[in-house]
């Protein structure tokens, strides 16, 4: 929550974890099972939610407080409109547009910045040690997208973007990276994953292409998907100087 008036916040829920100056406020609400009374006894002038669990919109709506929805987005450029939606909302429209303005410099730079091969590199991004991934439709694998990279996941089960796979599914593919996001979590890293039954053989794991993510990142359509994108690069410029 942000007040439009003072500029600057009020709480957050337990789940908002950056910037620093949002842990320390120590406000901790519930994201998932918010309390309309607790938020509402901070008197925000406008409470950004990413979603809406329950009547949260109309009940702090029949208080007098407005809610921004900031859905969950499936490209960057939806990130960008979201942004400058809240930085016009917060009173700072143009801190904003110069923000996106200088991702997307930012973004295409990093994607400039590697050279591809002919034949499309293919990978896995883990969301967690259950090996649950994401398909190229989702948000994390349009960035992925950007880089002219092959997702093993597309595909492995009709209409779920979100598919659980298998370790045979995955061995099969062999992907020629491996991304986890679950090194927060789950405590997933390259020793664990390489530890993997019959994972062993797998280019990423052979050749030391697996990348450790900040769980949060990717999954966070905020300024931070630069870092994202950077980490993408580095991986494949690392992966073709050794190959």
């Amino acid at each position: 929550m942000r007040s439009v008036l003072a500029h600057r916040w009020l709480a957050v829920d337990e789940y908002s974890n950056y910037p620093q100056e949002a842990v320390d406020l120590g406000t901790k609400l519930s994201g998932y099972e918010p309390n309309i009374e607790a938020i509402s006894g901070y008197t925000p002038d406008l409470v950004i939610a990413s979603y809406d669990p329950g009547s949260l919109v109309q009940q702090l709506g029949e208080l007098g407080v407005p809610v921004y929805l900031a859905d969950a987005v499936t490209t960057i450029d939806a990130a960008y409109e979201q942004i400058e939606n809240i930085g016009l909302l917060t009173g700072h429209a143009q801190e904003a547009t110069d923000l996106t303005a200088q991702m997307k410099a930012q973004i295409d730079e990093a994607v400039a910045g590697v050279t591809l091969p002919a034949e499309p590199l293919s990978y896995y991004h883990e969301l967690d040690n259950t090996l649950y991934s994401v398909t190229s439709n989702t948000f994390i694998g349009s960035v992925y997208s950007l880089f002219g990279l092959r997702n093993i996941a597309d595909n492995v089960e009709a209409g779920n973007d979100y598919p659980q796979l298998s370790a045979e599914v995955i061995v099969s593919a062999d992907p020629d990276l491996i991304f986890l996001a679950d090194t927060k979590c789950c405590g997933e890293s390259k020793a664990t994953v390489s530890a993997r039954d019959g994972w062993g053989s797998l280019k990423a794991v052979a050749n030391g292409n697996i990348v450790e993510l900040d769980d949060d990142i990717p999954s966070r359509w905020g300024p931070r998907i630069v870092d994202f994108v950077i980490a993408i690069r580095d991986a494949i410029a690392a992966l073709l100087v050794n190959s």
